[in-house]
């Protein structure tokens, strides 16, 4: 029996002939020796740094990755990449740059890859943008990938209960409403954040390390390990293993992984656990990058009949180390899969499926995941609303909403900065529906998300009492009755540009229902978008780039056509 020949690597491309005796001066510059050049060469992708307590430890956790690599029998190519921190940019101008940080991490990724030709892809990210974008690069190389959470902080402690950082947010509102003093702030701010990690309740970055495990792309029980515990070490250097697997022999690449199935466990996952509204705007720009049409509508569908089993904040009371110490996501995968709410024959980056993979997972514990039959809601914790305001769809998250339905005024403002001035100086009346323009993807540019906002309001007592509506997005800390992502966005000419202070909006986000409309006739509508003045663009820098680019929230807020086509040599 003769012998294989060696496989042939991606990254011979770098290394082999005569002709790439510089490139070998490089790597032996890097450390490397010949045997070190001959292995396969991975790209080991984080976004380690000081901007966020999300970002701070994944270097270090970077290097645990890079050990299981070598291990394996492969090099590891540290490759850190933008963050963009949502703490930081809060309630400001810098806030424009987190979505658009997305792009560019997925643009990154796929500069390195193809630029270096690595061999795979190990993705360490924590901050909310910092998933998506990872998990979008990958499948836009479609080379062996292995994703992880980088993990969730712990909440602090007050006065003998868990808190976290929406709780310091909450009590800002409470200071300006006369209901806490500062020293009451103060003593918030110090307690709530005690480590580095992502925000500790179903936020984004949680919501989207769920996600992570749902489409294929990360380690079952990996996204809900909090990111100072000392069994992250294994769990990296194991994923490496795996990762190394794929990379020498036979495994599904992201584009086998990602498909309609899996972005329906996606989706649904997201819709158990009351989780992120940001996440459908994520989802579907990771369909995209595999050439996947996979829009709100498609989201609409999962979430409406996918029912809430996780009682998880801010619409509930538990926390994603809550989660982690009844057994990880993949206890709430598992009981959607038992009754049905979850494709089991989709496959993972193991090569198994996720029913294989789901097979020894816990049972709910019936506190912090409830069984399919004692669920919190048969119909999911988010919602799409649809109608004359917003024909291509508006996100509510329903998780611990009291009430469905509002009727009221619209008290319009142009941008955050005006409706951040009349909440704080409390120039609205209960009953009124708050309307934010002018913050969509193109308009803003690079949709501005306003948990400052929305904080506000409950913490002056108001989160019950108003509405709140805008073309931009919101936390996905953010709670109350708050519409985002109404599209299309007033930069394109959507009916939320014709609204007047005044205009009654009927809001019914009951099952039956589903909609968002104003009491105004589509000729109505049409005069006033038809008399509206021609609003400037951004001009230079990246603004200016991302506003020329960027598609509608509904399809995702992607920034190219989605028909990526490989270079021979990138194949």
């Amino acid at each position: 029996m003769s012998e294989q020949p060696p496989r042939k690597f991606r990254s011979a491309t770098l290394v082999e002939g005569t002709i790439r005796a510089t490139t070998r001066s490089f790597l032996y510059a890097l450390g490397q020796d010949d045997d070190d050049i001959a292995r396969p060469h991975v790209g080991v992708f984080h976004t380690g740094g000081e901007m966020s307590p999300c970002n701070l430890n994944l270097r270090d956790q970077a290097q645990h990755a890079k050990t299981g690599i070598y291990a394996a029998g492969g090099t590891p190519h540290e490759c850190p990449v933008v963050s963009v921190s949502d703490g930081l940019t809060m309630a400001h101008s810098g806030m424009r740059f987190s979505l658009i940080s997305r792009e560019l991490i997925a643009d990154s990724v796929e500069a390195s890859v193809r630029g270096h030709q690595w061999d795979g892809i190990f993705g360490i990210g924590a901050c909310d943008k910092n998933l998506p974008g990872l998990m979008m690069g990958m499948v836009r190389c479609n080379v062996p990938s292995v994703f992880v959470h980088g993990g969730s902080a712990l909440p602090g402690q007050l006065d003998g209960r868990d808190i976290n950082v929406v709780d310091t947010y909450e009590t800002i509102g409470k200071v300006l409403a006369g209901q806490a003093t500062r020293e009451d702030l103060d003593a918030m701010s110090h307690a709530c954040l005690p480590t580095a990690g992502a925000c500790a309740g179903q936020f984004t970055a949680n919501t989207m390390g769920m996600v992570s495990e749902a489409l294929g792309l990360a380690p079952i029980g990996s996204s809900m390990v909090p990111s100072v515990f000392s069994e992250r070490a294994p769990l990296l250097r194991k994923a490496a293993k795996t990762l190394m697997a794929a990379v020498m022999g036979e495994a599904p690449l992201p584009r086998d992984i990602v498909t309609r199935k899996a972005l329906e466990n996606a989706c649904a996952i997201v819709s158990a656990t009351g989780g992120s509204t940001n996440a459908a705007l994520h989802i579907p720009a990771i369909a995209h990058e595999a050439g996947i049409k996979f829009h709100l509508d498609d989201v609409a569908e999962v979430f409406a009949r996918t029912p809430l089993i996780g009682d998880l904040r801010p619409g509930g009371k538990y926390l994603a180390r809550d989660v982690h110490y009844i057994g990880g996501a993949q206890v709430i995968m598992k009981e959607l899969l038992r009754k049905g709410f979850l494709h089991g024959d989709t496959l993972t980056f193991t090569g198994r499926t996720l029913a294989q993979e789901l097979a020894s997972a816990n049972a709910p514990d019936g506190k912090v995941v409830r069984s399919i039959e004692e669920a919190l809601s048969n119909d999911g914790g988010l919602a799409v609303l649809k109608g004359n305001l917003c024909p291509d769809g508006a996100l509510l998250k329903t998780a611990g909403l009291a009430t469905l339905v509002h009727s009221g005024p619209a008290r319009v403002f142009e941008n955050e900065e005006e409706a951040q001035a009349a909440v704080q100086n409390r120039r609205y009346q209960a009953g009124d529906v708050i309307v934010i323009r002018n913050e969509g993807p193109r308009g803003s540019p690079g949709m501005r998300e306003m948990l400052g906002l929305t904080a506000l309001l409950y913490g002056q007592g108001m989160g019950d009492k108003v509405a709140l509506l805008t073309d931009g997005r919101f936390s996905g800390a953010t709670r109350g009755l708050c519409i985002g992502y109404a599209g299309p966005e007033a930069a394109d000419g959507g009916p939320i540009a014709a609204l007047r202070d005044g205009d009654t909006i009927r809001i019914d986000a009951r099952p039956q229902a589903r909609s968002i409309a104003v009491d105004l006739t589509p000729a109505q509508i049409g005069e006033r978008l038809a008399s509206l003045p021609q609003r400037p663009g951004p001009r230079g820098g990246l603004l200016e780039k991302y506003a020329a680019t960027v598609r509608p929230s509904h399809q995702g807020a992607v920034t190219h056509s989605g028909n990526v086509v490989w270079l021979r040599d990138a194949s």
